[in-house]
């Protein structure tokens, strides 16, 4: 009996018997990966590759001379002369690109900050208010997603026309300040993220409409509104059609449009080749950080507000 105990407890000790023989096997059959997760896997990585590639060009194209740019393999580094691009780029005629670039971030910069608060309260008011046509109106925003921005150019240039305001700042910043998915998201997330509860506590408490919207509401929504506002910020900063219909003076030109205007020179001063590639590279990097600084409030925006108790 107690060579038998023994040579139980001998069994089950770690490397002690035949209990303990097929575990290794075991372990390793169950880290072998998958073929399915291999092969998203290497989906993944030559997606990847695919969006990343041009930027890698972009970044090393932004490094060469004018007659390196062309007399080069383009995924190479050869006389990298980063510095003495960026100051050309910034320097040349007057610094119009720096001037550009301001532009771009007022147009994108208020525009999305504005258009993220007009579509957060119509968004909450969708969501919270019970009022003839609202569904009417929620359906005419749902359309307003669906329609193409460029087909509303020449209807905005004919309005603004009228009014005078072609060729000014307005004419750009007004259109940039609606942002039909905006409040649709919004008032998707307000619908599954805004306890009516609390609504009702802070009117008892005395608290008008206005301070619950900037104080409670604004708060609770900050996922769904940093999405609109990233979302919002990238659509305005790469608008170029809507610039182009309605601006003439380059100076108030955004760096979309002006660099289209300097590619569209290049072939008569070769030099603006270089300049036009800096220019787009130097470009990249807001919305890079803009992406990287907010990613983490962009994904909640996106799926919380899709999910209901």
């Amino acid at each position: 009996m107690t060579t038998t105990a023994t040579r139980t407890r001998a069994d089950d000790e770690p490397g002690g018997g035949p209990a303990r023989a097929g575990a290794p096997a075991q372990r390793t059959a169950r880290r072998r990966p998958r073929p399915g997760r291999v092969l998203m896997a290497g989906f993944l990585t030559v997606a990847a590759c695919y969006f990343l590639l041009p930027v890698y060009w972009l970044a090393v194209a932004s490094t060469k001379s004018t007659d390196r740019l062309f007399g080069s393999f383009g995924l190479t580094l050869s006389d990298p002369q980063w510095l003495h691009n960026i100051s050309r780029l910034f320097s040349y005629d007057s610094g119009i690109y720096l001037r550009w670039a301001v532009n771009s971030l007022l147009y994108a910069g208020v525009g999305a900050v504005l258009a993220t608060l007009l579509a957060g309260a119509a968004g909450f008011a969708l969501a919270t208010y019970r009022f003839r046509g609202r569904e009417a109106v929620f359906k005419g925003i749902l359309a307003g997603v669906l329609l193409p921005t460029t087909a509303l150019a020449l209807p905005l240039y004919l309005l603004f026309g009228k009014l005078g305001l072609t060729d000014t700042y307005w004419s750009v910043l007004l259109p940039s300040l609606v942002s039909p998915f905006g409040a649709y998201l919004c008032r998707i997330y307000a619908e599954s993220a805004v306890p009516t509860t609390l609504l009702e506590a802070a009117r008892v408490d005395g608290a008008g409409e206005g301070r619950i919207f900037f104080t409670l509401v604004l708060r609770i929504m900050s996922p769904a509104l940093v999405t609109v506002l990233l979302f919002q910020f990238v659509h305005i900063w790469n608008n170029y059609f809507l610039p182009l219909v309605m601006l003439a003076d380059d100076r108030k030109y955004p760096i979309t449009l002006g660099l289209a205007t300097w590619r569209t020179a290049a072939d008569r001063h070769p030099e603006l080749y270089q300049l036009t590639i800096g220019g787009a590279f130097v470009s990249v990097v807001p919305l890079a950080v803009a992406m990287l600084v907010l990613q983490r409030y962009w994904r909640t925006g996106l799926t919380e507000g899709g999910v209901k108790e």
